[in-house]
């Protein structure tokens, strides 16, 4: 037995077999480490974020960029989500790619393996279509900014602020404090309060012998008192306007007051301005008409 001869063969073997599989390996590792490396400075970019540069100079790209609670996490969060799910993509691509060239150097029929693993793949996506209608959900409201964390939004079921955004389930923590996880396949319709600006509607309705020349006056007056006001004034976009009469109702006249706000501050600029305007109505003898309660004096 010529053993030289077969030494031969098994080092030309190793040469050519396993060599070829983990030079694949190789470069497998080295082109994943820079896709992940490409994806994170895409992503760390992301994070950072920017006012447009219409908007910098202006009172709207101040409240955008300083005043909204958890603006600098949503962008995090959602720049991290997106890595991790370009990550994850990125990874399966090439090592499959690999696997299947690893399978062709050594020989392997690669044919069967694709067709039984093209009928795994339709197999598990009907034993998994939920799962799957929620990630495809959680990726494209990421990728259109339906919302992140710190807002306060209305998903039909459930409403109150975000705490954490993933690519299944959405979770929030409504106004006494209980958390919610709701699946982002389920979610219909989203209604967002906390993007770009809000507005607060203050519906005043006085008695039909008012003099609505001087209501309207009055809600100008304290509007406007409040605009200047040092310690609201920079939750203020736009100052606000008195719209006139809204409506007729049973118990008098509806006259609307509105006002431009940042994200999240409307509510306290409305308890504000109604606690301005019901001082100087008491004041002026306007009557705000009530059918909850009864007059001074009188009985339930």
């Amino acid at each position: 037995m010529d053993w030289s001869v077969k030494l031969e063969d098994v080092v030309a073997w190793l040469l050519d077999v396993p060599g070829k599989a983990v030079l694949i390996i190789a470069i497998a590792v080295v082109l994943r480490w820079l896709a992940h490396r490409f994806i994170n400075r895409l992503t760390g970019r992301a994070a950072k974020g920017a006012v447009p540069e219409i908007l910098a100079n202006s009172k709207a790209g101040v409240f955008l960029s300083d005043l909204r609670n958890g603006t600098a996490e949503r962008r995090r969060q959602r720049a991290e989500t997106m890595g991790s799910l370009l990550r994850s993509i990125a990874s399966g691509a090439i090592w499959s790619i690999a696997f299947v060239m690893v399978l062709g150097v050594f020989g392997l029929p690669i044919a069967p393996l694709l067709t039984g693993a093209g009928v795994a793949g339709v197999a598990l996506g009907f034993g998994a279509q939920t799962l799957v209608k929620d990630f495809l959900s959680g990726i494209f409201m990421i990728l259109e900014d339906q919302y992140g964390v710190g807002d306060a939004v209305d998903l039909g079921e459930a409403s109150g602020m975000v705490e954490s955004v993933g690519l299944r389930v959405t979770k929030l923590r409504d106004v006494n404090g209980t958390a919610w996880y709701v699946r982002n396949g389920e979610i219909l319709r989203v209604g967002n309060q906390s993007q770009e600006w809000a507005r607060t509607v203050l519906d005043v309705t006085v008695a039909y012998d008012s003099d609505l020349d001087q209501v309207q006056q009055i809600l100008r007056e304290e509007a406007h008192a409040l605009y200047t006001d040092s310690t609201l004034s920079s939750f203020m976009i736009e100052e606000p306007e008195v719209w006139g009469v809204e409506r007729f109702d049973k118990d008098g006249v509806v006259v609307r007051t509105v006002a431009k706000t940042a994200p999240l501050h409307q509510g306290e600029v409305g308890r504000a301005l109604r606690s301005r305007v019901l001082r100087r109505f008491d004041a002026a003898g306007i009557r705000i008409p009530s059918t909850t309660f009864p007059p001074s004096g009188g009985t339930a």
